[in-house]
C-alpha cells in the first residue's frame, strides 16, 4: 500500500509498505479521509523518529475485523482516535486522561494515517473508534480529534457563557475554538492573527471581532469590552505568548492549547502576572474518549461547521505540499488540509 513517508516538512515521500496484518482484537481500516495537524509540521518533535507515517485525524471504512470484535462489522464507517487512556490509573481516576502514561506513550495506529489502509490496536478499538453517524461524511468526520482536543481544552479552561473569550490564533485550532465559544455561549468572541485570510475565515466561524494580534490588541479590545480585557485567554500559536500575558483581564485564564517552540519560555515576572491579579494559567492536551464522541455529536448537529475551514483536498501523489503548506501557511491561503489516500 502507499503512505507518506515522514522525514521533515520539505521531506516527504510516496513510499509502498506492506499492509498491515490485524490481529484479535483489532480492525482494519480503509483510510477516506486524514487531516493534517499543526502538530505533524512540528519538526523538533519528530526529529528524533523519524522516518515515519504520520497521521491521526482519521475517518475510513472497516474493511477487516479481528477474531472478538463484536461491535463492528466489514462495510462500517468509523472515525478512529490514535491515543486512549488506560482509565484505570492514577491520572485517569483524576479526571485527567490525556496525561495517561497509556495514552501519552502507549497507543498509536500502524502506520499512521497518512496510509492508504490503518491497523487499530485492540485498545484503541475498545474506547478509541466511533460509528460515523449518518449524514455526516468522511472528511467531517476525520475532524472528531481535533474537535475533542478543543472541547477539552474550553471545558478545563472553565469556558462560561457570557464571557469574553479571546483566541490568538486563527489556523485550525483557533478556528475551532472560535467555532466552539460561540456555540456554547460566549458574550463576546475575538479572533486575532496576523494573516488576513485567516481573520476573515475567524469572522465566518463566528468571531465578534477580527484583529490584528499586535500590540495594539488590548486596547482595541478594551473598547470593544467595556473597559475590560479577555476573561479567557485561548494560545494557539506560541508567538502570541506575551501578547496573551497583555489581554487577560484580572481574575481570567489563559489556556496554552498549542504547543510551544522547543525551549520556549513564560515571558513574565511572577509578581507581574500573579500578584494581585488572580490569573490562572492552564493547559490541556489531547482528547479523551468522552471528548471524541461529543465531537461527533457536534459535527453531527452541524453546531460547529467545520467544512468552512477546508482550504485544501490532496491524494497521495501531491499530499507532500500539504506539509509545507500548513507549516507555512501565510504563502498558501491554508487553514485545514485533508488528505484523501484513495483520491
Amino acid at each position: 500500500m502507499r503512505v507518506l513517508m515522514y522525514y521533515s516538512n520539505n521531506d516527504v515521500r510516496l513510499e509502498e509498505i506492506p499492509v498491515p496484518q490485524t490481529g484479535a482484537g483489532e480492525l482494519l481500516l480503509k483510510v477516506w479521509a486524514s487531516g493534517i495537524c499543526g502538530s505533524d509540521v512540528m519538526e523538533w518533535y519528530r526529529r528524533d523518529k523519524v522516518p515515519l507515517v504520520l497521521g491521526h485525524e482519521v475517518a475510513g471504512e472497516v474493511v477487516e475485523v479481528g477474531a472478538g470484535v463484536d461491535r463492528f462489522k466489514v462495510g462500517d464507517r468509523v472515525a478512529a482516535t490514535h491515543h486512549v487512556p488506560c482509565n484505570t490509573c492514577h491520572h485517569c481516576l483524576g479526571g485527567h486522561h490525556t496525561v495517561c502514561e497509556t495514552l501519552l506513550k502507549g497507543t498509536h495506529f500502524d502506520p499512521g494515517g497518512f496510509a492508504e489502509y490503518v491497523r487499530v490496536p485492540a485498545i484503541n478499538v475498545d474506547r478509541g473508534v466511533f460509528h460515523i453517524p449518518e449524514g455526516v461524511s468522511f472528511e467531517e468526520a476525520s475532524f472528531m480529534e481535533p474537535l475533542a482536543c478543543v472541547l477539552r481544552g474550553q471545558r478545563r479552561a472553565g469556558l462560561s457563557p457570557g464571557q469574553t473569550v479571546l483566541v490568538l490564533g486563527s489556523g485550525i485550532s483557533g478556528l475551532l475554538h472560535v467555532g466552539l465559544a460561540r456555540a456554547l455561549g460566549a458574550g463576546l468572541v475575538v479572533a486575532a492573527d496576523t494573516i488576513a485570510f485567516r481573520l476573515k475565515r475567524a469572522e465566518e466561524m463566528g468571531a465578534d471581532l477580527a484583529l490584528q494580534a499586535d500590540d495594539h490588541l488590548p486596547e482595541l479590545l478594551r473598547r470593544a469590552n467595556q473597559g475590560r480585557l479577555a476573561d479567557l485567554v485561548i494560545i494557539c500559536f506560541d508567538g502570541f505568548i506575551p501578547l496573551a500575558l497583555n489581554a487577560v483581564e484580572k481574575g481570567g485564564t489563559v489556556l496554552f492549547f498549542a504547543g510551544a517552540a522547543e525551549g520556549a519560555t513564560l515571558p513574565a515576572t511572577i509578581n507581574d502576572l500573579f500578584w494581585r491579579t488572580e490569573i490562572t494559567l492552564t493547559s490541556t492536551y489531547a482528547g479523551a474518549p468522552y471528548d471524541c464522541l461529543t465531537a461527533l455529536r457536534l459535527i453531527r448537529e452541524r453546531g460547529i461547521r467545520v467544512m468552512e475551514t477546508v482550504t485544501h483536498r490532496l491524494g497521495m501523489s501531491e499530499a507532500h505540499q500539504g506539509f509545507r503548506f500548513v507549516s507555512a501557511p501565510a504563502g498558501h491561503d491554508c487553514i485545514k488540509v485533508i488528505v484523501e489516500p484513495h483520491r
